[in-house]
């Protein structure tokens, strides 16, 4: 068999060819295509640093936003112990005053009571003055004579500055 020469073969031709058109054209379609490839790369770039700019940004956003909860949290519990201070305090005053109330009615109790008393007392004090009275005027009307109606008048009257003066001292 015969084997055709290196220049017969068509695929040599094609590697020529193309070995021709890089040679002519590879510096003008090189340049282009590095340039879009540098276009890209830069634009890779700029992503990766707005990429990392956001990432501190964020990462700083967060530093503030734990610093402002904690802050928070700080004053809630600040607010929280002024509140159950507080309410202890209201309590505590409302006891007081409770008391305070209590004792005012219960001396307002005891002070009607022994007006009460009192009442009843001079009450049954004017009753037996008035029994006593009837009975007095009584006894005089049927056992008294006229002599002895005056000594007796003469003893009231001479016993007189002796009963003012025991109830002016009362």
């Amino acid at each position: 068999m015969h084997e055709p020469s290196f220049f017969a073969e068509p695929r040599t031709w094609v590697a020529i060819a193309f070995i021709i058109f890089f040679v002519l054209f590879g510096r003008k379609l090189w340049t282009p295509l590095a340039g879009m490839l540098d276009k890209h790369a830069d634009a890779v770039r700029g992503e990766l640093a707005e990429a990392q700019r956001l990432r501190q940004e964020a990462e700083a956003m967060l530093a503030d936003a734990r610093t402002r909860r904690d802050a928070a949290l700080a004053e809630a519990q600040t607010l929280l112990a002024r509140a159950k201070d507080e309410a202890a305090r209201v309590a505590r005053e409302a006891a007081a005053e409770a008391e305070a109330a209590t004792q005012r009615r219960e001396r307002m109790a005891m002070d009607r009571i022994a007006a009460a008393e009192k009442a009843a007392v001079d009450e049954v004090r004017t009753l037996a003055a008035e029994i006593a009275s009837a009975a007095a005027e009584q006894a005089i009307r049927e056992g008294l004579s006229d002599h002895a109606d005056a000594r007796l008048i003469d003893h009231a009257i001479g016993g007189l500055p002796t009963a003012l003066a025991a109830r002016r001292a009362a």
